[in-house]
């Protein structure tokens, strides 16, 4: 039996359910259609549903197709539960997006094209209620097309075969070209063109008449393909849920191998068996003794599983693109009691992770994170049904996040009386969106590799708050470099007192930054309204496009803080008497345009914290002493060897500071990432770029074996071939020339390399790519002292600086200033070094420094006067 999980997703009121349906009656699931309106829908199987006429909880359905069975996921449409929505989407093979004929493409509707997008879900398109009055089938293909993407094709079957085939082969180059030459175009490659995303098939009809269902539940038999599962378990959890019994459900996808009752199940930390395996259909289950790949199902007797949890070899998930904008403090009913109230509420974050329940000790308060009204307000309802409590909801706020602005170590010691721990950890900005990531550099030697997996299990277990405003950080790369352990006292609590303590420590070093969340506007409104809308805009602190026509309406596209905007979607329905759309979609976060007042307004001492010390403990004398944070190096007994700026700043002032050279080998492999790969094979596992921890000297005939490992250094000229546009665009201030003049940007980056050249004495051969010109044949020029190459047509510039390394690679040293991730890995290949646009920055700017000096010193020597001395020569002969 083939299986696919199909999930149907759309803007609220599109009549997504009433699709389920029809798809459920005409493949012969259902006696009787149900309808939304009437409170009979087979998928709103809750009573909140019912009662309120939307999908609030996803939902899971059989449709079996012949050889064929399809589990259809009904997903909330509401955009208060797109977190619900999100996690279905990790464990669907295809898609089903409903479009509101009478509608549109909503705001909502471009947000689940994108995280389609994100997720790589071929779709479906089912464009419903088409039995509406002014419905245009024409007008609606071209706005999908313009909106979502140029592959949205009309699959319906009033057209001929030649005409569809020709709209589907439009869609990519190699189906054109067979179509051309076999004069055919088979289901199977349309099918296979739909599993790649090239292909969007489109149907049209009303699902409450049941109008294009037919043609649509062919075309999933027809152009989907199931996927290839390996025979190794794996497993996707996306959902977890309590039955009527009170009983936890675990909701899962097997993803490889076989799923089979008691059959044991582990993660790094817990191990259970599973109890029962449920296929369910709508509010009913069918227990089960094994569930090949590909069936989604719910299993009992997991205690621990987490939504989005990779089971088996299958691997964890990716952070939601979704998340929450604001927090809410969760009012109690008088008397209640505040931990057991705690208690209760962790049951639905276990449901809803992203509700990032929160209790503070010092106010004595919960508090958690919503999408919006609707959902508290459902909220509030789930919460008396569950536990009789009835809670309220104070106004809601901005949730905020933290980083720091330059890389610091954090120092964290605990030795109370019989304990002893000691970590560092390297703090380091992180791409902004990345998240926080967690490695380890630190020497087995020097810590055990179990107490190095312990620190990092401690740093993932919890949610490390900042020093401004107590929130969240993120884009961090978290590294442990150095750490100690008593052979007699350490025990694996101490550690995770010593990792807290060391993280917090280099939060309060560090200068740190508060970030706020933006949303990308899409604004349709009329075009007398449109100076105030950016007015508006601008107002708020955010910028916004150019306007552009959009029919009758004008179009303005452009990006504000979440805080400016909440309420702004009333106030343009307001002053556009209804004519108005605002469409949000969520940016990113960006530094707090008034950073200052937010902090003074929530009032966050990070000193009483309780819960996040930042000093460490000591021991001397037989008792333990607590020791500030600001004066822990002080007492550290563990010396990593990282130095900050400030500190390499202080030692280069110092009498007799010499600077090596940044030319040198030595000098550039602690900076240079990939350079690294070549430093782990002789010396162990390196991780991370921007440090190194000190190695262990080598011993004996080990060392002498070093030594003759060592490739002897080249002679000749020293070649430096540098990605002329990456570079321009990897330079914030060249970047912004080249907004205004691409050719200026050039000559600067040309000047700077030709007094590089003069300083440094090496080969410069500055590559630009012109590949992209018609007939162009390549061209090189002599600038002053340096080699300018413009590839030819069809040739980039990555192609030419490979070609280029190989050649001279073998005789020469080579070295090639880039970012490109991919042209590294191919120059390591060859034999060449390396170097990052950030830290061929500093060299350049280095030697701009030097040459600067040089002329500073030439200029302080006194005048020679030739004559006189000509003349005092001569006075002497005589």
């Amino acid at each position: 039996m083939k299986r696919l999980a199909v999930g149907i997703l759309a803007h609220v009121d599109a009549g997504k359910t009433t699709l389920s349906e029809g798809l459920l009656y005409t493949c012969g699931r259902l006696r009787q259609l149900g309808r939304v309106d009437h409170k009979n829908a087979f998928l709103d199987t809750e009573a909140l549903e019912r009662e309120r006429g939307i999908t609030i909880f996803s939902k899971q359905a059989v449709l079996p197709l012949g050889d064929l069975e399809i589990t259809l996921l009904d997903t909330p449409g509401h955009v208060d539960f797109s977190s619900e929505m999100e996690r279905t989407l990790q464990v669907l093979d295809y898609a089903i997006l409903v479009v509101s004929g009478s509608d549109g493409v909503q705001s909502h509707t471009r947000t689940l094209w994108r995280l389609l997008g994100r997720y790589r879900i071929p779709a479906f398109l089912f464009i419903n209620k088409m039995d509406l009055p002014g419905t245009d089938r024409e007008a609606l293909l071209r706005e999908l097309k313009a909106s979502l993407s140029d592959g949205c094709v009309d699959f319906g079957a009033d057209q001929s075969r030649g005409e569809w085939m020709e709209n589907v082969a439009v869609c990519d180059e190699e189906a054109m070209s067979r179509y051309l030459e076999q004069g055919e175009l088979s289901d199977t490659e349309a099918a296979a063109l739909v599993a790649r995303r090239k292909v969007f098939p489109c149907y049209f009809g009303s699902a409450l008449r049941l109008s294009g269902v037919e043609e649509l539940v062919r075309g999933l038999s027809l152009y989907t393909q199931v996927p290839q599962y390996p025979q190794e378990f794996a497993a996707r959890v996306f959902k977890i849920t309590r039955d009527a019994q009170g009983n936890r459900l675990t909701h899962l996808k097997v993803t490889g191998g076989t799923l089979r009752v008691k059959m044991p199940l582990k993660s790094r930390e817990w191990e259970e068996k599973v109890d029962q395996i449920r296929v369910y259909s709508g509010a009913k289950f069918q227990p089960v003794d094994e569930a090949p790949a590909g069936t989604v199902c719910a299993v009992t007797g997991l205690s621990k599983t987490r939504a989005g949890e990779g089971l088996g070899a299958e691997g964890a998930c990716e952070a939601p693109a979704l998340e929450p904008m604001l927090t809410y403090r969760v009012i109690l009913p008088q008397g209640c009691d505040a931990h057991s109230a705690m208690q209760k509420l962790s049951a639905l974050e276990e449901e809803d992770p992203q509700l990032h329940l929160v209790w503070n000790a010092r106010l004595r308060e919960i508090s958690l994170q919503l999408m919006g009204e609707v959902q508290l307000e459902i909220l509030k309802t789930l919460i008396y049904e569950r536990f009789g409590l009835r809670v309220e909801f104070g106004s809601g706020s901005i949730v905020y996040k933290e980083t720091i602005a330059a890389a610091v170590e954090g120092v964290g010691h605990y030795e109370p009386l019989r304990h002893y721990a000691e970590v560092h950890l390297l703090l380091e900005p992180g791409e902004r969106g990345s998240g926080l990531h967690f490695a380890s550099t630190c020497p087995e030697a020097q810590l055990d590799r179990s107490w190095q997996r312990l620190v990092l299990s401690h740093l993932e277990e919890r949610v490390h708050r900042g020093v401004l405003t107590g929130s969240p950080i993120t884009d961090l790369n978290i590294t442990l470099v150095a750490g100690r352990a008593h052979v007699k006292h350490t025990e694996g609590g101490d550690f995770r007192q010593a990792t807290y303590r060391a993280l917090r420590q280099g939060l309060m070093s560090a200068e740190s930054i508060l970030l706020e969340p933006w949303y990308d506007v899409r604004l349709e409104l009329p075009a007398e309204n449109v100076g105030r809308a950016m007015t508006d805009i601008q107002r708020m602190g955010g910028s916004c496009a150019p306007p552009e026509p959009c029919g009758e309406l004008t179009l303005l596209t452009g990006s504000a803080p979440v805080a400016g905007l909440r309420g702004y979607g009333r106030e343009v329905l307001s002053y556009t008497r209804g004519r108005g759309k605002l469409a949000c979609f969520f940016r990113g976060y960006e530094p707090c345009r008034n950073q200052a007042e937010v902090i003074a307004a929530i009032g966050y001492d990070p000193e009483r914290d309780l819960e996040q010390p930042a000093d460490s403990i000591f021991c001397a004398h037989g008792a333990g002493f607590s020791v500030p944070w600001n004066q822990v190096r002080n007492y550290m007994h563990v010396e990593s060897g990282f130095r900050s700026h400030e500190e390499n700043r202080q030692a280069e002032s110092a009498p007799g500071f010499s600077a090596r050279p940044s030319v040198s080998y030595t000098g550039a492999l602690e900076q240079d990432k990939e350079l690294q790969a070549i430093f782990e094979r002789t010396y162990g596992p390196v991780k991370r770029r921007e440090f190194v921890p000190q190695k262990l000297p080598l011993q004996g005939t080990e060392q002498a074996a070093k030594r003759e490992a060592v490739r002897p250094v080249m002679a000749g000229p020293e070649y430096l071939l540098v990605d002329g546009y990456n570079i321009i665009f990897a330079w914030d201030d060249l970047k912004a020339v080249a907004r205004e003049s691409l050719d200026t940007a050039r000559k600067l980056l040309m000047d700077l390399l030709s007094n590089y050249q003069a300083y440094r004495k090496c080969e410069v051969i500055l590559v630009f790519d012109a590949y992209r010109v018609p007939r162009n044949t390549g061209e090189v020029q002599r600038y002053h002292n340096i080699s300018v190459v413009y590839t030819r047509q069809a040739e980039t510039a990555d192609a030419y600086i490979e070609k280029t390394t190989y050649e001279l690679a073998k005789q020469y040293r080579v070295r090639v200033a880039t970012s490109d991730g991919m042209e590294q890995m191919i120059i390591l290949g060859h034999g060449a070094l390396r170097i990052s646009a950030r830290v061929f920055r500093q060299e350049v700017e280095m030697v701009g420094g030097q040459i600067a000096e040089l002329l500073a010193q030439i200029n302080r020597y006194e005048k020679s006067r030739p004559v006189q001395a000509a003349f005092e020569k001569a006075k002497k002969k005589e």
